[in-house]
């Protein structure tokens, strides 16, 4: 069930989303529901609700986006992995997740211009040497992983990228790929106003 006033522009707006098929309801979800969801917050998003469906599934899913967005012992800054994350997003035509990691990359990194850049001109976009580098090694391995290889490891490690923080690339890119292609499948986004 599609919508007309689906967004068709990438944005660093807050937008909705709208699944495709019936996600659980609060009422409905037990304890063993309950865990697959890790915060209890996310009862109030109709993607988490859906994929609680699988909570065994859910809860690794969200406990490997924790680890890999949120954890702090060294690696990659979170306004890089965030650009990563909205560089595969923007890549792969996904503008709910697109929008939501724009906004964090911009948080983070206080480059907001250079992520509206990246959102408006696309993966092509130049966001100066280390940006760039992160980006295209996103969109390397979005295209096809097994040509991702020592070319974008190379342009990592000359923008100054050890590699720790080359796997935090590899890992945010990895990770939107399938979360990308998962969103895409199973439903759409929508215009602020019909959150």
């Amino acid at each position: 069930m599609s919508h007309t006033n689906t967004p068709n522009i990438f944005t660093q707006d807050e937008l909705g989303w709208t699944p495709w098929l019936e996600p659980l309801a609060e009422a409905e979800l037990t304890e063993r529901y309950w865990a697959g969801l890790v915060d209890a917050s996310r009862a109030k998003s109709p993607y988490f609700m859906l994929l609680a469906h699988d909570p065994e599934v859910l809860e690794a899913r969200t406990k490997a986006d924790k680890d890999i967005f949120y954890n702090p012992n060294g690696g990659l800054p979170r306004a890089e992995r965030e650009l990563s994350a909205t560089a595969t997003s923007r890549h792969n035509g996904c503008i709910f997740c697109a929008s939501v990691h724009s906004r964090f990359a911009s948080s983070h990194s206080k480059r907001r211009d250079d992520v509206q850049k990246l959102l408006d001109e696309g993966t092509g976009a130049d966001l100066g040497e280390r940006w760039n580098a992160v980006k295209d090694a996103a969109v390397a391995l979005s295209d096809t992983p097994i040509a991702f290889g020592s070319a974008e490891i190379d342009k990592l490690r000359a923008a100054g990228l050890d590699d720790f923080e080359i796997t935090d690339v590899i890992s945010a890119s990895a990770f939107f790929n399938w979360a990308n292609r998962l969103m895409l499948s199973i439903g759409e986004p929508l215009p602020p106003q019909q959150k």
